[in-house]
């Protein structure tokens, strides 16, 4: 009889079957519209406030198409940041290009939908660049606010920032002035940040699809993002 051991678990057979379908869902979005970033600026039916996406690290704007389809379609105006590009400057540095771009265009009450690393920048620019207080809220996806121990083993220093002792991820956690304003929604399991998602003092939901992308297409996360702002 062969050693157990040489079969994979039922539990790594399901995580690698999320991880397919987690990469899939990701190349499926980018390629099933054509509308570019500037589409969703003018639905017919205007309703709410403003929704500036800020995507992860190495993500174009179309990582969160889902987001901007869903609330497009329920008359809320939905910008991106196409100088972040896709978003490997330092999370300083994109602090300052989402509040530039929030200036440039007058943006009040806004709300940030975020993904991944676009919540750091994203209480970043809550903190230190929203003196007129353009930003209402924020809705972070799968942030990694307090590091991924996973970062330390990839050698992109785009990604070796989120090492859970960098300098930037310790400063954003020990700030809290905000967090109540920050609605951390995440995965109960996401490959990328195995230490979760948790913020002191935000206001946390657990997702129940799994993955770090997949959960930007969450019932529950629409639910969310539709009730706070059309309601």
């Amino acid at each position: 009889m062969p050693d157990a051991d040489v079969f994979p678990t039922p539990g790594a057979v399901r995580h690698l079957w999320w991880r397919v379908r987690d990469y899939a869902s990701v190349l499926r979005w980018q390629l099933a519209s054509s509308r570019g970033w500037d589409a969703y600026l003018a639905p017919q039916a205007l309703v709410g406030p403003p929704v500036v996406l800020v995507p992860g690290v190495w993500e174009p704007w179309q990582f969160l198409r889902p987001v901007a389809e869903v609330l497009y379609a329920h008359g809320v105006r939905v910008h991106t940041v196409p100088a972040l590009g896709y978003n490997r400057r330092p999370v300083a540095d994109a602090a300052q290009v989402l509040a530039r771009y929030l200036e440039e265009h007058d943006l009040r009450e806004v709300v940030l939908v975020a993904h991944s690393k676009g919540g750091l920048i994203g209480k970043l620019a809550m903190l230190e660049h929203d003196a007129d207080g353009r930003i209402s809220s924020m809705v972070a996806v799968n942030t990694p606010f307090s590091g991924s121990t996973y970062a330390r083993w990839i050698p992109l220093r785009s990604v070796r920032a989120f090492i859970p002792s960098d300098e930037t991820i310790v400063a954003l956690a020990a700030e809290v002035e905000v967090n109540h304003r920050i609605t951390s929604a995440h995965a109960f399991w996401d490959p990328h940040i195995p230490g979760g998602s948790h913020l002191d003092g935000a206001h946390e939901v657990v997702l129940a699809t799994p993955g770090h992308f997949r959960p930007l297409a969450d019932p529950q996360l629409r639910a969310i993002l539709l009730d706070r702002l059309t309601a």
